[in-house]
């Protein structure tokens, strides 16, 4: 069965406007980015948004958990903002059971040339096909339980709450 590929925003979509500076939305580059990366998974994509996650609302998270729950596919990706990414982790981990959900994102967009957008995306499509159902941020190479996740504002880089204890104690 295919992978789904929702698209909500955030960096990951953003463009540059070279005449006022500012960052803004055109079209997904998902397309692009799964040619470039020659993947051969099969996947369904379909936007649902395209607004930074800052602007975010309840009703968004609320949209997205829904579309989760009716899609037919039980593995699915979501490009998400990196600010409020977790939030709606748990939102989807509180709505959605039964299916495998990885959200990722980008710090740079794509389209700078130099984004770690393709690298997570990659990430999330191998560990979406790996990991058991439940909830999960794919960032930086890792893959994070929605509950033991944070974006690390000093370092930009996405770390765990707390460290899992591999020893009895």
């Amino acid at each position: 069965m295919a992978i789904r590929i929702f698209i909500t925003g955030g960096t990951f979509d953003k463009e540059y406007n070279e005449l006022n500076g500012e960052l803004y939305f055109k079209d997904t580059h998902m397309q692009e980015l799964l040619s470039l990366g020659r993947s051969r998974l099969p996947v369904n994509i379909k936007t649902l948004m395209m607004i930074d996650s800052l602007e975010m609302t309840a009703d968004h998270r609320n949209y997205i958990a829904d579309e989760c729950e009716q899609c037919e596919e039980e593995k699915i990706v979501i490009t998400h903002g990196t600010d409020t990414m977790a939030e709606t982790a748990r939102v989807l981990a509180n709505q959605v059971s039964g299916k495998t959900i990885v959200l990722t994102g980008a710090m740079i967009p794509i389209k700078f040339g130099s984004s770690d957008g393709l690298f997570n995306l990659g990430s999330a499509l191998a560990f979406v096909q790996s990991l058991p159902p439940g909830v999960y941020v794919a960032m930086n190479g890792r893959y994070f339980n929605w509950d033991n996740v944070r974006k690390n504002r000093q370092t930009g880089i996405f770390e765990e709450l707390k460290s899992v204890s591999t020893s009895a104690e």
